[in-house]
């Protein structure tokens, strides 16, 4: 059998990333069509199917996941010694891939991204927000973000904002003919924006006055899974929003939002994180973001 090209293997490994023909070849800047022969050529050299493909969708087969999951420390390998290669100039380059939830995004894109790629001007930053937590390397990840407590065990963790405070809003408009609340169990008279967690549980308010802790599941006819709905639906007096502090502290000092039960709101919540795997040797543009990181928080 004739041997398999790097550019296939990598071509293989991006449409299992992305899950489909067209975002890989915009992400390889080949055609689509050319994307799907190369790959029906290396099945068929295989002779293996590695993908199957619905006019909707292109899934991984069984056979495909393990020629993925065994293919995947080489490649990652051979990017490294690139990436060293590169080092060894004195300036990091090539794309930065993290994976993280929408809200995370919005903490970490200005000024730590923005900084970045200022520092770093032969790198690209690549950012994939989903709620739902995954396996950041086995989908090519270099990093993810997230909260300390959702951080896999066996993953190196470094804080990016020590702490998070969180506040209990509503506009205006939609508090003028409610009664405020006062203390939690107030809230079971309101409309709460609900949030739904990638594990698919609905979050549980959590509340915190001396000794006294609790959590509550607050009824609301809205659920969401991104915290810029959920702010967005609090400013259109959809229902309470249960949002970080620093989020909707511009909103709460215009008067667009209404900050309430700041007697109950716990201390603070697990730190938000940058997440990598420690068994393996740190490519120099992820040791260089995690370096801003520890500047920054220093």
């Amino acid at each position: 059998m004739p041997r398999t090209s790097l550019a296939e293997l990598e071509a293989f490994a991006t449409v299992a990333r992305q899950g489909g023909f067209r975002a890989a070849a915009r992400e390889l800047g080949v055609s689509s069509s050319g994307l799907s022969h190369a790959i029906a050529a290396l099945e068929a050299r295989m002779n293996l199917r590695l993908f199957n493909r619905t006019t909707r969708s292109v899934v991984l087969t069984a056979a495909g996941e393990q020629f993925l999951e065994d293919i995947i420390p080489a490649l990652a390998a051979i990017d490294g010694a690139i990436e060293n290669a590169g080092e060894r100039q004195g300036e990091p380059m090539g794309v930065l891939r993290l994976n993280m939830a929408a809200g995370a995004a919005r903490f970490v894109m200005a000024p730590l991204i923005r900084d970045y790629l200022d520092r770093y001007p032969r790198m690209e930053v690549e950012i994939v927000s989903e709620a739902a937590l995954v396996d950041v390397i086995g989908k090519g990840f270099d990093a993810g973000v997230r909260l300390l407590d959702a951080v896999p065990p066996d993953m190196i963790a470094v804080p990016i904002i020590p702490q998070v405070r969180l506040a209990v809003v509503g506009s205006p408009a939609y508090l003028q003919d409610r009664p405020i609340p006062i203390v939690p169990r107030d809230l079971l008279a309101h409309e709460c924006i609900r949030y739904r967690l990638g594990s698919g549980r609905i979050y549980r308010w959590e509340f915190e006055r001396g000794d006294e802790r609790l959590e509550l599941e607050v009824p609301g006819r809205l659920t969401l899974d991104d915290s810029g709905l959920m702010l967005d639906a609090a400013l259109k007096g959809m229902g309470l929003g249960y949002l970080a502090e620093e989020t909707v502290a511009p909103h709460v000092r215009d008067g667009q939002l209404v900050q309430l039960m700041a007697g109950w709101m716990p201390r603070e919540e697990p730190p938000l994180c940058l997440y990598y795997p420690g068994r393996r040797h740190v490519p120099a543009k992820l040791r260089a973001f995690i370096d801003l990181i520890r500047s920054r928080a220093g």
